[in-house]
């Protein structure tokens, strides 16, 4: 097994791919359900990034000492959650661009964008369901884990977007890493790996630190994803580039310089008007590096993977399915250094 995670990724991509494909046929012999549901969830669904959360689960399976494709239909609902999420986040964010393409609201309107992320959500626990390898007991744990992850994820969403709402600009660091958790690090990261780990027959041990594992390399990611929407190059530019400041999100980056910038008001403002005027979304990450607040992210993300690294050290694994995780780790944050 290589010790590249992108390698690792693009070697099992396809086979992640084709599984999730057979979720999206249509059983009912009726085109316009193809064509309002199943065709237009499908492609976006294809439209795949790396799949890192489905892959990592199937890891953690390997990595306990399971087969690594027992845990396919878990990642699979995991993957199909970050659909449903991805297509919700981008009608309430007015997102224009998902991975370089348009977003399914923007293509075909806003309530058969919802009922997709909808029907998706469905197959969270359909994957689970309709797994015959798996035993009962492993599937009610299993689910548990996944709806878990749900109510999480929907946590952490509501204080995005209601912080936004309601104008606070009264928030520090502390409150950023509690939303983004909840957001982001249970479904990027804990939840997947546990999910591998209990389906691989891991202890208890060992499912607990893949899922601090998770926890704290699934919230480096995100700050990775904030920082890269800021400053990345192509990547962060196939998507809504600079778009965090124009939707007025409180990143790691915006509240560290809420509470540190010397230009406060200015940026209060910047971040108010929901402007997409380039000059001032330039203005607005001026203001967060003089304030070291992009530098404070980038440091806080590499503390959270030392910290993550250091989980792992003492837990029995495989030796080559460790090299992995530790080089995933790395991957989520490689363009940070």
């Amino acid at each position: 097994m290589s010790h590249s995670f992108t390698e690792f990724l693009g070697s099992h991509v396809g086979e992640v791919n084709d599984y999730l494909a057979a979720f999206f046929c249509d059983q009912t012999d009726r085109a316009d359900i193809e064509r309002y549901l199943y065709a237009p969830l499908g492609a976006f669904s294809a439209n795949a990034g790396k799949r890192h959360r489905p892959l990592i689960c199937m890891l953690a399976c390997a990595a306990v000492g399971g087969d690594f494709h027992a845990a396919l239909s878990a990642a699979a609902a995991i993957e199909h959650f970050q659909s449903a999420a991805l297509i919700h986040d981008d009608i309430a964010d007015n997102g224009h661009l998902r991975r370089g393409k348009p977003c399914v609201h923007v293509t075909e309107g806003v309530g058969i964008a919802i009922n997709c992320g909808d029907y998706a959500l469905t197959l969270v626990t359909d994957a689970i369901l309709r797994d015959a390898s798996l035993g009962d007991a492993v599937k009610l744990r299993v689910l548990r884990e996944l709806t878990d992850m749900m109510q999480r994820t929907v946590e952490g969403q509501a204080l995005d977007l209601g912080w936004v709402r309601d104008e606070r600009f009264d928030l520090g660091v502390d409150d950023y890493l509690a939303m983004a958790t909840l957001k982001t690090a249970h479904y990027s990261g804990a939840v997947p790996l546990a999910c591998g780990a209990i389906i691989g027959g891991g202890t208890e041990e060992q499912v607990e630190a893949l899922r601090s594992f998770g926890l704290d390399t699934g919230l480096a990611f995100q700050i990775q994803d904030d920082l890269l929407n800021l400053i990345g190059e192509r990547e962060a530019r196939e998507k809504d580039f600079r778009s965090d400041i124009t939707e007025g999100k409180r990143t790691l980056v915006a509240v560290h310089a809420l509470e540190h910038s010397c230009d406060r008001d200015e940026l209060v403002d910047i971040l108010s008007r929901e402007t997409d005027d380039p000059a001032a979304l330039a203005r607005a990450v001026e203001i967060f590096e003089a304030s070291g607040s992009i530098e404070f992210a980038r440091a806080h993300a590499l503390a959270l993977i030392d910290r993550a690294k250091q989980t792992l050290a003492g837990i029995e694994l495989d030796e080559d399915c460790r090299a992995l995780l530790l080089a995933m780790a790395d991957f989520f944050v490689e363009r940070l250094h």
